[in-house]
């Protein structure tokens, strides 16, 4: 049986937090299926076609030498429905401090509730990455900043590109 894991997240934009979930998720897989979250009630900054494009870049380096495939599919709507769509049986979520474990463990209880198939790993943040999110990795872009350290390379230039026009 193909071991196939779901991500979910927005990643607007991936960081290196994301790429760290994402590497490990190589080593406990067959399959990631990085599943990109639709909000028609937000908009982002990039498109879901631009943040693909970006996660498929970044992540197929991340995951060569590891045997596991990389898909992304755009879904909105319930993770548990995408999963369950992509044929995952495992849902990984990235831990950075006791907040995110809080939120993720109720989470992961009403996905366990509507769809006990699917198990839930939590993947606690390397230390070198657990302080970046992707909030403030776009406020920091907004603002001028130097947002490399904290981004793929092709992220960085995405979001310089973005916010020199406005």
């Amino acid at each position: 049986m193909q071991r196939i894991a779901f991500y979910a997240g927005s990643f607007d934009p991936l960081t290196n937090g994301h790429l760290d979930v994402i590497e490990r998720a190589g080593a406990m897989c067959d399959k990631l299926v990085i599943g990109i979250g639709a909000n028609a009630d937000k908009t982002g900054l990039f498109s879901t076609d631009e943040r693909r494009e970006l996660i498929q870049k970044a992540a197929a380096p991340v995951l060569a030498g590891s045997g596991c495939a990389l898909e992304t599919l755009v879904f909105s709507g319930l993770a548990v429905a995408a999963a369950r769509k992509a044929r995952a049986t495992l849902i990984l979520r990235g831990l950075r401090d006791a907040t995110d474990f809080d939120y993720e463990m109720h989470m992961a209880g009403m996905n366990a509730a509507m769809a006990p198939e699917l198990r839930t790993i939590f993947l606690p943040a390397s230390a070198s990455v657990r302080h970046i999110t992707a909030t403030l990795v776009r406020q920091i872009a907004g603002m001028g900043g130097d947002i490399s350290p904290f981004t793929p390379p092709d992220v960085a230039a995405a979001l310089k590109a973005k916010f020199a026009g406005r």
